[in-house]
């Protein structure tokens, strides 16, 4: 039998005010902080917050994909 993997999936919320790959970047540099064996990511929502009619933040809600040790 070869080796079993199993996975898990967490949530991760990140911002950034200069742009959706820089969101992403941040969440997946603090997610590798605490995580490890992270295989991918799903992004799975993309939002901007405005202030007066001017976009002040990027926000990225994603799935971090990592498997689990043995």
């Amino acid at each position: 039998m070869a080796n079993p993997r199993v996975a898990r999936v967490t949530e991760v919320v990140a911002g950034s005010s200069k742009s959706f790959d820089d969101a992403i970047q941040i969440g997946f540099s603090r997610a590798a902080k605490t995580l490890r064996g992270i295989t991918g990511l799903r992004i799975m929502e993309q939002r901007v917050a405005v202030e007066d009619a001017k976009i002040v933040e990027y926000r990225v809600r994603m799935e971090v994909i990592f498997v689990l040790e043995t």
